[in-house]
C-alpha cells in the first residue's frame, strides 16, 4: 500500500500586523506542536493545510507526497512547485508519512493523538461500530480498536504506547477469562493507521510531536 501523508499540529490561524492600513495579507500562519507554535508562510500554510482537504480519498489511503503536490499544482492556490514546501512541512514535522501496511513503531514513537470530536458510542443495529462526529452527528463509524485508542491515547506518552497499552490489557482480560480476541501492539498500531488519516482530515482527531 502507498505511503501516506498526514497533517501534524493544531491549526491556530493567521497572525496579522500591526499596521495602518490594515494589511489583508498574513505576516504568517500558526500552527502549535507540543508546548509552542510553528511560523508558517502564507504557501506552506496552503500546502498544510490542503492535506486536510479530502477526507473521502484519505478514507481509502489515497492521499500521499504525490497526489498531494498534483492536487496543489490543479488547484491553482498555493506555490506552483510545491515539492520544496512538502519537504520543509516534513522536515519541520509539520507533515508525517507512513506506511498503514508498513513498520509502525518508530513514527507512532513520535506521534501522540489527540480526540478533537464526540464519541457517540455504537447503535442497537450496529453494535460492533463506534461512531466519531461533532454536535451530535456521527462523521465516521470505527472498530472499537481504534475508537479505544482514539478515546485514550493523549493520555500515553506515545501512540504507540498507547497501541502497546491496549494489547497488553487484551492479554490480561484474556488471561481473567474475558472472552476478548488476541491483540498485539503491532496489530493495534495497524488497525488505527488505516484510520488516522481520516480522523485528521475530518476534524475528528489531531497529531502531535512526542519531541
Amino acid at each position: 500500500m502507498p505511503t501516506v501523508i498526514v497533517p501534524v499540529g493544531l491549526n491556530l490561524g493567521p497572525s496579522y500586523r500591526y499596521v495602518t492600513p490594515p494589511d489583508p495579507e498574513p505576516e504568517f500562519y500558526r500552527v502549535r506542536l507540543r508546548e509552542e507554535f510553528a511560523q508558517l508562510t502564507v504557501d506552506e500554510f496552503k500546502v498544510w493545510g490542503r492535506a486536510f482537504l479530502d477526507p473521502e480519498r484519505h478514507a481509502r489511503l489515497e492521499i500521499n507526497r504525490a497526489t498531494l503536490r498534483d492536487d496543489l499544482v490543479a488547484s491553482g492556490n498555493g506555490p506552483a512547485q510545491p515539492d520544496q514546501a512538502i519537504e520543509a512541512l516534513l522536515e519541520r514535522g509539520l507533515l508525517v508519512e507512513f506506511d498503514p501496511d508498513g513498520s509502525l513503531e518508530k513514527v507512532f514513537r513520535q506521534l501522540k493523538l489527540f480526540p478533537t470530536a464526540e464519541g457517540l458510542g455504537s447503535t442497537p443495529d450496529e453494535p460492533a461500530w463506534e461512531r466519531i462526529g461533532h454536535n451530535g452527528q456521527p462523521l465516521l463509524k470505527v472498530s472499537a480498536t481504534v475508537y479505544g485508542i482514539w478515546a485514550f491515547s493523549s493520555t500515553e506518552e506515545s501512540l504507540w504506547a498507547a497501541c502497546s497499552g491496549l494489547a497488553e490489557d487484551a492479554e490480561q482480560g484474556r488471561a481473567e477469562g474475558e472472552e476478548l480476541d488476541s491483540l498485539t501492539a503491532d496489530e493495534a498500531a495497524k488497525a488505527i493507521a488505516g484510520n488516522v488519516p481520516l480522523l485528521v482530515s475530518a476534524g475528528c482527531a489531531v497529531l502531535d510531536k512526542t519531541s
